[in-house]
């Protein structure tokens, strides 16, 4: 899908019967080969990824619909085909600010995905789709190799290759099922349009039913890199069990449960840098060096 396409569908969505230009603010805040969103006064129009199933993603949606304390609420109850692929409507939010990082909401994530967690399973739910995101990351590299070689991909390969199947999407997880967001970033929230509106998560694509261990498994593996300050991890952990998160215990050592989701997402990070940077036929930079690296770590090597 082309934003033309969505602008002209969500434009003519907004002001049905209504041929003159409208004044609304508008906007596009992203266009992935995965995702086209953009804005249109108060409301957001996301195109999700081609071949997302519309039954999984009407349940995403009455999910989120059911939980507003901890999910942005969506503009309607099911998604419509627009050019060959579902779209959904979101209410505009303000997302978090980047050049800020101080001021990032480390305690409001925590707290939400600990509400998330608790959120009792109610009815047929499809499984969170963080494992399976890696194995197409790690999938998406092995292409690009086919007519791009690199060396740096050889220590984020035999990482994967070191995971339990249940991190590569090939067998149910251990422990306790929980409701999962499956993506969880800063990237993630953005504050309700209300006046002085809380954080709210935002993104279903991936929720559903896993292990709690993966949603907390990116910042776990960006402090374990060095890419998030230990006073920031601390924070997050913390917030996470004092909201009764159930996926660490409440005190102690938390890496015998995030060891395995912090690695896999390590590697889900580095091959798709690695992939970026294949594309754009340039070397690493620092940062997607830093993950490289990680992954050689984590395999034994200097």
């Amino acid at each position: 899908m082309t934003p033309d396409a969505l602008t002209a569908h969500l434009t003519a969505t907004a002001h049905p019967g209504t041929a003159s230009p409208c004044a609304c603010p508008t906007g596009l805040l992203a266009d992935r080969p995965d995702a086209t969103v953009l804005r249109h006064g108060d409301t957001v129009a996301k195109a999700h990824a081609p071949g997302t199933g519309p039954a999984d993603l009407t349940r995403r949606l009455a999910v989120a619909a059911a939980l507003p304390d901890v999910l942005l609420a969506p503009r309607t109850s099911a998604p419509v085909l627009v050019d060959g692929r579902l779209v959904t409507y979101w209410p505009l939010g303000d997302p978090v600010d980047r050049d800020d990082p101080d001021a990032a909401p480390w305690e409001a994530a925590a707290t939400l995905l600990a509400r998330l967690h608790r959120t009792p399973l109610d009815g047929p739910l499809p499984p969170m789709r963080g494992p399976a995101k890696a194995a197409a990351a790690t999938a998406r590299l092995r292409k690009a190799l086919e007519t791009a070689p690199c060396p740096d991909a050889q220590p984020v390969l035999r990482a994967w290759a070191a995971l339990p199947g249940w991190a590569r999407g090939e067998a149910p997880a251990p422990g306790v099922p929980a409701l999962c967001h499956g993506d969880l970033h800063l990237g993630q929230l953005v504050r309700h349009p209300a006046p002085d509106g809380p954080w709210r998560l935002i993104d279903v694509d991936d929720l559903g039913v896993g292990s709690p261990a993966w949603d907390l498994a990116r910042p776990a593996a960006w402090y374990a890199c060095g890419l998030l300050p230990p006073e920031e991890w601390t924070r997050f952990l913390d917030a996470y069990r004092a909201a009764g998160g159930p996926a660490v215990p409440p005190d102690g050592d938390p890496w015998p449960v995030l060891d395995v989701p912090a690695r896999a997402l390590t590697v889900q990070t580095a091959a798709l840098a690695l992939t970026k940077a294949l594309t754009a036929g340039r070397s690493p930079d620092e940062v997607e060096q830093a993950v490289v690296d990680a992954c050689a770590r984590m395999t034994g090597q200097p």
